[in-house]
């Protein structure tokens, strides 16, 4: 995979650049920046592990930026970013034995697999399993985001290409990403690593990768 920065298209305007709250997100700029993810916005956001890009679930030329972005084909698994368990169930099949190990775990620094359902696009699943990435952040700026939008973000960590870690710094995304994408929201500094993932497609705890989140409640001895 090749690495280097972004492709710059000509003519691109320059990302919006708000700066909230960690603890307390001013409800004047959320609205703001949803109003832009409504209407095609790619944007990058803080999460409770890592940066990351987002758009909106149902808006396909902005998935197409996200893998142009991230340079990733149809094989990625992308994650539906979730305020809470019920919003879980309206795209994922969630067993009795997975909603007591969503709840004990989210919201935190996990992405779990699990079988979708009729509701997910299927230009979201991977091509052979009808599988999606699901995850509740403990993070109060994307609690924010996800509550005035009322549903999920589809989102990827952001990990550009020829990268192992995601960009932390929100002056440095802007300095990188400032005509790629469309908005940019500083929330502080973020960790350096993406989170765990653990499968639960077959109700038997798989751990895919060991990311900020303890990975040893689902590990099996």
């Amino acid at each position: 995979m090749p690495s280097g920065p972004i492709a710059q298209q000509p003519d691109t305007a320059m990302a919006q650049y708000f700066q909230l709250h960690p603890v307390n997100p001013q409800a004047r700029l959320v609205k703001q920046a949803v109003d832009l993810i409504r209407d095609g916005a790619v944007a990058v956001y803080p999460t409770d592990s890592a940066y990351a890009l987002g758009c909106h679930l149902g808006d396909k030329k902005a998935l197409d930026r996200l893998r142009r972005i991230r340079r990733v084909d149809d094989k990625h698994n992308f994650t539906l970013v979730c305020r809470d368990l019920s919003e879980i169930a309206a795209y994922a099949k969630v067993s009795n034995t997975v909603y007591r190990l969503l709840n004990a775990f989210t919201p935190g620094p996990y992405t779990f697999i699990l079988e979708a359902t009729r509701d997910v696009p299927r230009r979201l699943l991977h091509p052979k399993r009808r599988t999606i990435g699901i995850r509740v952040p403990d993070n109060k700026i994307v609690l924010a985001l996800l509550q005035e939008l009322g549903e999920p973000i589809l989102s990827t960590t952001l990990i550009l290409p020829g990268e192992s870690l995601p960009m932390t710094d929100a002056e440095d995304i802007r300095e990188k990403l400032d005509n790629d994408v469309d908005v940019i929201i500083d929330g502080g500094h973020c960790g350096i690593e993406p989170t765990t993932v653990v499968s639960l497609v077959d109700d038997q705890p798989v751990v895919v990768r060991v990311g900020c989140g303890d990975p040893t409640p689902f590990q099996v001895s």
